[in-house]
């Protein structure tokens, strides 16, 4: 069998790991020196990729796609045919990601990723990276019994989507314990009751008095306990694991060979992505698949208020900003319902929660790539460089609460990329007038809130480019009912709007009402008193 290729084998960020297998980056999630995992060399795409994938269903194609990452000697193509096969099987669309014209006229689509078991773009990576847990415990689970088996024990913080995405993914699996910290009180309903009505025995639900900041500094705390990690195998499944990036440039491809489809498309035609962006992850599965060779004009960023990126790509410094220390804003203060305070003071409180951040976890990535591309010399004297002045920019960043990057650098991301940022009022009047769209070629159409953040920019984005022969795809990170408060403030008192009738979907219907299983962590039990959580909990596991 053929050795495993460049893109094949893993690196660090950091400079500490280099030609590490898909399997061990998966279930480390987290590099030991602190960096985050990418392939050594990002693939091209077959010469005929274009004309051998056009057709593909959406699991086929994720085959060919994720065989240019995945070695047939760590997974044989029957089995990554199965598990991929498996992790789609559970979305309620037959496309898994349809592409849905909003305006024919201007070439305005939407992505819809929202599709899976919980209503949100994470089930895309969610669904895979559990069926790939699975996978590798059953390898090398096999003939070993009692306390010789490999048991791994999934910890994650979520202000709403990631903690149920990660539940439906990894619930009922073999050897897998699943503990997902949210801060009490701080998640919408709905988001809720999607987590804790799940009552599979490897499933935990803590709810932490505290903020959303405190649940990943637990998380953190935890995965920077040596003996635990030893003795409990501890995973990562927030987007800084690798396989969720993975999963997610599937469908930019599956976008693009759907737009190809439309009659409006032409060999000519320029496509931008327009990415409502937080952490970074979803875009920059954009930005593989654009590395790869997918003829994507331009990613957009767009962000709420808590606008990083936005500076960032504008500026080429990437700074922490609180609400206090930030300019005036015509922000409201967000919905509790929602998500919103599900973060600590400094974070400015919006209508779209998920994109709620001071700092994005993933963009250490795109520095490290785009150091590479940028820095002369030989390639083992790029990735030094890169390790050595990414590991020095995320000191600042810690220490002084930022820093500057390069013209050249800079220059390199804005060759790739465009930023906007979107106000809460903004966000509220896209969602109005896509309900009503004022003209007859636009469909009705009710948004969430990240994804109106997503539109906002597209709309921007397309009165700077103009439309004729520019296709534009915002993509849609989740379904307007998971955020009904916002909903509801952006159509109060819009005729013949009603949301139970019109948005509200078939599953969650009477969902905050069934039994629950969740357990209240005080604050002052803190990281022992988590440790001590764990191990009772997977050990009764262990006893049933």
């Amino acid at each position: 069998m053929a050795e495993p290729t460049a893109s094949q084998k893993y690196l660090s960020t950091r400079g500490g790991s280099y030609g590490l297998s898909f399997e061990e980056v998966v279930l480390k999630g987290l590099a030991s020196d602190g960096g985050l995992f990418i392939p050594e060399e990002i693939p091209t795409l077959p010469q005929d990729w274009s004309s051998k994938w056009k057709g593909l269903s959406f699991p086929d194609l994720a085959f060919e796609i994720l065989s240019l990452y995945i070695s047939q000697s760590e997974i044989p193509p029957a089995d990554l045919k199965e598990i991929l096969r498996k992790s789609y099987s559970t979305f309620q669309h037959e496309d898994i990601t349809p592409l849905k014209t909003l305006d024919a006229s201007q070439n305005l689509y939407l992505l819809e990723l929202f599709h899976g078991p919980t209503k949100a773009f994470k089930d895309v990576a969610l669904q895979f990276l559990g069926n790939l847990f699975e996978y590798f415990l059953v390898r090398r689970n096999e003939g070993k019994t009692g306390a010789d088996r490999h048991h791994l024990t999934v910890c994650g913080a979520t202000s709403g989507d990631t903690g149920s995405a990660a539940i439906y993914g990894l619930r009922g699996k073999k050897d897998v314990s699943v503990f997902i910290m949210f801060p009490q009180g701080r998640v919408s309903p709905i988001q809720e009751a999607q987590m804790t009505t799940v009552l599979d025995a490897n499933v935990h639900n803590l709810a932490l008095q505290g903020t959303f900041d405190d649940c990943q500094d637990m998380t953190k705390a935890l995965f920077a306990d040596t003996e635990l990690n030893a003795t409990h195998n501890l995973a990562a499944i927030n987007s800084i694991n690798w396989a969720r990036i993975l999963a997610q440039i599937i469908y930019y491809f599956h976008a693009y060979f759907s737009l190809a489809a439309q009659p409006s498309f032409s060999s000519s035609s320029q496509i931008r992505f327009v990415v409502p962006s937080g952490n970074f992850g979803d875009i920059l599965a954009g930005f593989f698949a654009k590395k790869m060779g997918l003829p994507a004009a331009k990613l957009v960023i767009a962000t709420n208020e808590n606008d990083i990126l936005d500076r960032f790509m504008k500026t080429g410094t990437y700074e922490k900003q609180s609400a206090a220390d930030s300019a005036p804003s015509d922000a409201t203060t967000g919905i509790p319902s929602d998500g919103a305070r599900a973060h600590a003071a400094g974070v400015r409180e919006t209508l779209s929660p998920a994109m709620d951040i001071l700092v994005s976890s993933n963009f250490e990535r795109l520095l490290y790539l785009q150091l590479v591309g940028t820095t002369p010399g030989s390639l083992s004297e790029k990735r030094t460089t890169a390790a050595l002045e990414v590991g020095t920019w995320l000191a600042a960043l810690k220490s002084k609460g930022g820093f500057t990057v390069p013209q050249s650098l800079l220059s390199a991301c804005q060759e790739d990329f465009e930023s906007e940022k979107v106000s809460d009022p903004q966000t509220l009047a896209t969602i109005k007038t896509f309900h009503a769209p004022p003209i007859p070629t636009m469909e009705s159409y009710v948004l969430d809130p990240h994804s109106a953040v997503g539109i906002t920019a597209s709309l921007r984005s397309m009165s700077r480019t103009g439309t004729k022969d520019v296709h534009t795809i915002s993509l849609a990170t989740a379904h307007p009912a998971k955020f009904a408060g916002a909903v509801k403030m952006a159509l109060e008192g819009v005729e013949a709007f009603d949301f139970e009738k019109n948005v509200l979907p078939k599953e969650f219907v009477g969902l905050e009402a069934r039994e629950k299983r969740v357990r209240l962590v005080a604050a002052s039990e803190g990281v022992e008193g988590m440790r001590r959580l764990i191990r009772e909990e997977v050990e009764a596991e262990g006893r049933a």
